[in-house]
């Protein structure tokens, strides 16, 4: 495993520049201590000095292969790229020797992500899925609030990812070619799948409904998944472009209360913005106005209860994790094979919105 020199940053190479790379991984990689953008891969030269002049002094290079060439002067890959790419790129990265993190879904099977965690394992290198939304400000909150026992026994959780795109803006995440690992459920439901499994544990059986409903689209844009867990939890779980009224983005229902909350984590909006971490502001703090409510009764305007406050999200923690798994060979955040746990579900659920069936895992 790499341990780097004492007191040098690892050098991080990134694969990848558009949404996934730019926005997401090459800011928090810059802002961790003990990691270092060394050099971004990208073919298009406007993401070429589009990285030159966000990160300046980081190093450039068109393919995979060019950094590969040089795996001897790097500690750490990084793959933001299309998800087709992710596992040849995993695997080239394992067999030359340097330890990966990989963008969420980080396969498209989950005997994929079981073949990458063996090889990984085989190798002695760390490998570690993004699955930042773990660090959400509501996730955190929730997460607080059932170690507290504050809901009692939950009975049903709802997670909603709704967006209102009435027009597919193409591109290869809104292919229909089975080869592109496309469509929502796949992208955002790697996401609510990925919650629901850390906050109640593995699911036994699994429902799934999957629409295209905008003209012209391809693949699912309107998709549920329902989950019976092991624990005797039951989440609802929606991913959908069409939503012209967005729901809760989680309501959690107890024997003693439960937890309603409404809006995203504000962390993506800011790193859209150009925001970074530690620049001495109030990192993934949110308004009062948009905190949630822990209680019961019902009230149609709010449903009862207190307002809870939000946690900040963080998302820094994450690669705060990872350099502490490569330099102090602390714990890996999100392993492979909690990731072909997810991919179980996913691909149970495509099966089941195909088939008309509720498959049993």
């Amino acid at each position: 495993m790499t341990t780097g020199t004492s007191g040098t940053p690892l050098r991080v190479g990134l694969i990848g520049y558009g949404l996934a790379g730019s926005v997401f991984h090459a800011p928090l990689i810059a802002t961790t201590e003990g990691l270092a953008l060394d050099t971004v891969v990208t073919a298009n030269p406007e993401r070429q000095e589009q990285a030159r002049t966000e990160h300046p002094g980081v190093r450039i290079a068109a393919t995979p292969d060019e950094l590969f060439d040089r795996a001897g002067e790097l500690d750490l890959i990084v793959i933001a790229s299309p998800n087709k790419t992710h596992v040849p790129l995993a695997t080239a990265a394992l067999e030359a020797g340097l330890p990966v993190v990989v963008d969420k879904p980080v396969a498209g099977t989950a005997a994929e992500a079981r073949g990458l965690a063996d090889l990984a394992a085989g190798r002695g290198l760390l490998l570690s899925v993004f699955q930042n939304r773990r660090w959400d400000n509501d996730f955190l909150t929730l997460r607080k609030l059932l170690a507290e026992g504050e809901l009692g026994d939950v009975w049903r959780f709802e997670s909603r990812f709704e967006r209102w795109r009435p027009q597919p803006k193409g591109g290869w995440r809104e292919s229909g070619d089975p080869a592109e690992i496309g469509g929502l459920l796949y992208d955002l439901g790697s996401h609510v799948v990925d919650q629901a499994l850390a906050l109640f544990g593995p699911a036994t059986h699994v429902y799934a409904e999957a629409d295209v409903r905008r003209a012209g689209a391809e693949t699912d844009d309107d998709t549920f998944i329902a989950l019976t867990h092991a624990s005797g939890v039951r989440s609802h779980l929606y991913v959908s472009a069409t939503t012209a009224q967005l729901g809760p983005r989680f309501r959690v229902l107890g024997s003693r209360a439960g937890y309603v909350k409404y809006g995203l984590d504000p962390q993506e909006a800011a790193l859209r913005e150009g925001r970074r971490p530690g620049n001495g502001e109030d990192w993934g703090v949110e308004p009062e106005s948009l905190w949630g409510r822990v209680g019961s009764g019902e009230s149609p305007v709010t449903g009862g209860g207190r307002p809870e406050p939000t946690l900040p999200g963080d998302y820094p923690a994450y690669y705060a994790a990872i350099a502490r798994a490569l330099l102090e060979d602390g714990p890996n955040p999100v392993t492979a094979l909690e990731a072909a746990a997810a991919l179980d579900v996913l691909e149970a659920a495509r099966r089941s919105a195909r088939d008309g069936v509720t498959v049993t895992l």
